[in-house]
């Protein structure tokens, strides 16, 4: 069956190209839906029977009636599916959940759905030694994900209205930005409301990222991995991501409150310390990678030697700490320290840039790449030998004592509000305070006249010298500003690691944080943008974390998810405006091809040519 979309007139009235939504298995649109929702409801029945024998597997996935494990997954996939199915049906109630398309959330909860169920199925098998260790109820999910899957796929897919091919295959038509057809004006929402529905969307956000991080087992994050990447693109076609960001600016500081709100409970939902240590690894990169942003996504430079930034806040912090290896001697109170981490790697990114940022491209990138790798090298030759004894050499400078403010050490637990407070959710605190300065930062400067004078060097130099701006100066500041913010956040991490050694700021390694994760985390989140580089930290930080099988084929895995990032979605996870501009068609205004061009008229091209 062929369904047409109805052309749709842009803002300026342009009018844009539609393409026909066939389903990918051709069934009638109502059997199509009712198997969707027969399918996913199935599913859901088997989560709630025992899909093993033994208690060996991962999560106890043995007890009938109380789901556990890979079954938890499974069962709130097939909700979402169901949800959205009914959602189609147009049930009152429910019509909110697809405010931009009916049938691609479908299509990938479905997919989802079999994703994770199959991959619990198959985990199960290699584990325990074959498929006879499987009960009914992983058949019943199974089969159930199936059904699902074929009756999503009978649905009309959701079509762009730019898409320039009016026959797309089969993986263009379910990877295409979806464009769906303006809904009517949502009635307007009392101010209340609105900033509830923002408090709910940070609270279902600060479960889903404890919950991940919670999880002990390997086996459970890559079925939690699976869930959430499908579940997370299926709720951004249904449109409902769309309609968050727009309360979310139009909330603009009650949604950052919320945020940090948000961060400062995390601590107190982990009962182990390790995933608190990791929240708190987290922000570390996340602040360091926020700060390359402004050298990369605001200005435009390749810094491939940012680390050494980090290292020497780092180094700076640890040599006045009071470490009995310390060369110095001298114990400085933490904020001291923090300034004298800030203004030494402050210092070096004035010495660094000044006679490089002359240089554009490749060329520094390759001057940055060795600066860093002079900063590895200096620091293992400062340990008497090869030169002076500052660093210890390759030993780095451990024993660095905890902070203490005002006789609250982080370094011990404390019970607060009758929770057990540990020395990592005290350094995650700490941190987040330092993130909270470092955002601040971030946005002041890229909304302010610098900020845009940076965009603009990073679109064209040349053009932005010939309109007055002097580049070279605010490259420079850019460089100063970025390198300060990554020496902030390398005094706690001294203090966080209780050493610091050459070995921990390299370009590329197996941990990070190094250049090459964090140029990564910059361009996987989204250049320019305040979230974006938060979220590829938290992604490219946690995924090693919880992943360490899988330490020896990091990189080449790491390579492939950033080819296909490349691919699908070249703007990053959280893109601004002036991306997906920049890597998406725009819907400008085709040449008809029955009415041929006024005389002398040239220049004038297709979309998407």
């Amino acid at each position: 069956m062929t369904t047409k979309i109805p052309a749709q007139q842009t803002a300026d009235t342009t009018k844009v190209n539609t393409a026909e939504a066939t389903p990918l298995i051709p069934l009638p649109p109502t059997a199509a839906r009712a198997l969707a929702a027969g399918g996913s409801a199935v599913a859901l029945v088997g989560t709630f029977l025992a899909w093993t024998w033994t208690d060996e597997f991962p999560g106890n996935l043995t007890v009938t009636g109380y789901p556990g494990g890979l079954q938890v997954l499974t069962l709130v996939g097939a909700a979402l599916t169901l949800l959205f199915t009914l959602s189609g049906y147009g049930i009152k109630g429910l019509g909110w959940l697809t405010p931009g398309g009916t049938n691609s959330p479908v299509i990938w909860t479905a997919l989802g759905v079999f994703g994770t169920t199959g991959y619990a199925i198959g985990a199960i098998s290699y584990e325990l030694g074959g498929i006879v260790n499987l009960e009914p109820g992983a058949w019943v999910s199974i089969i159930g994900a199936l059904i699902a899957v074929i009756g999503a796929l009978g649905l009309p897919v959701d079509q762009p209205y730019d898409h320039s091919d009016p026959n797309p295959g089969t993986w263009e038509r379910i990877t295409q930005p979806f464009k769906a057809p303006a809904p009517s004006r949502a009635k307007e929402l009392p101010a209340w409301a609105e900033i509830l529905i923002i408090a709910a969307g940070f609270g279902i956000g600060l479960y889903v990222f404890a919950y991940g991080i919670a999880t002990e087992d390997s086996e459970l994050f890559i079925g939690f991995l699976i869930t959430a990447a499908f579940g997370f693109t299926a709720i951004g076609r249904a449109g409902l991501l769309k309609r968050l960001s727009a309360l979310t600016a139009k909330h603009r500081n009650i949604t950052l409150a919320a945020a940090f709100a948000a961060a400062i409970c995390f601590p107190f939902t982990q009962t182990n310390d390790q995933f608190a240590l990791i929240g708190a690894n987290i922000l570390i990169f996340a602040t360091v990678a926020l700060g390359l942003n402004i050298v990369v996504g605001l200005a435009g430079l390749l810094d491939l030697g940012y680390v050494a930034f980090l290292g020497v806040g780092a180094y700076a912090a640890a040599l006045v700490s009071g470490s009995p290896q310390s060369s110095i001697g001298v114990q400085f109170p933490f904020w001291a320290a923090v300034l004298t981490g800030a203004a030494a790697s402050l210092i070096f990114g004035v010495v660094i840039g000044a006679p490089t940022l002359r240089l554009r491209g490749d060329y520094l990138a390759i001057v940055t790449l060795g600066f860093g790798e002079i900063f590895r090298i200096t620091m293992n030759n400062l340990n008497g030998n090869s030169g002076p004894d500052v660093t210890n050499g390759s030993n780095g400078i451990p024993n660095i004592p905890d902070l203490d403010f005002f006789g609250f050490n982080l370094g011990i637990a404390h019970d607060v509000l009758g929770h057990e407070l540990t020395r990592s959710g005290n350094y995650y605190l700490l941190m987040l305070f330092f993130t909270a300065v470092v955002v601040t930062v971030f946005r002041r400067s890229a909304e302010s006249r610098i900020g845009r004078a940076w965009v603009a060097i990073r679109e064209d130099e040349t053009a932005a010298t010939a309109m007055g701006i002097n580049g070279f100066r605010l490259k420079l500041l850019a460089f100063a500003l970025g390198a300060s913010l990554a020496g902030l956040a390398g005094t706690v991490q001294a203090h966080v690691s209780y050493s610091v050694t050459p070995e921990q700021y390299q370009f590329a390694g197996s941990v990070p944080p190094n250049s090459a994760f964090l140029l990564a985390a910059v361009i996987l989140g989204g250049m320019g943008t305040i979230s974006g580089p938060l979220v590829g930290a938290a992604l490219l930080y946690l995924i090693p974390a919880k992943l360490q099988f899988m330490a020896d084929y990091q990189l080449l895995l790491f390579g492939v998810a950033l080819m296909f990032l490349m691919r699908f979605r070249p703007e990053g996870l959280v893109a601004d405006r002036r991306k997906q501009l920049e890597f998406h068609e725009t819907g400008q205004l085709d040449v008809p091809e029955d009415k041929p061009l006024p005389e002398g008229a040239t220049g004038v091209a297709k979309a998407g040519a």
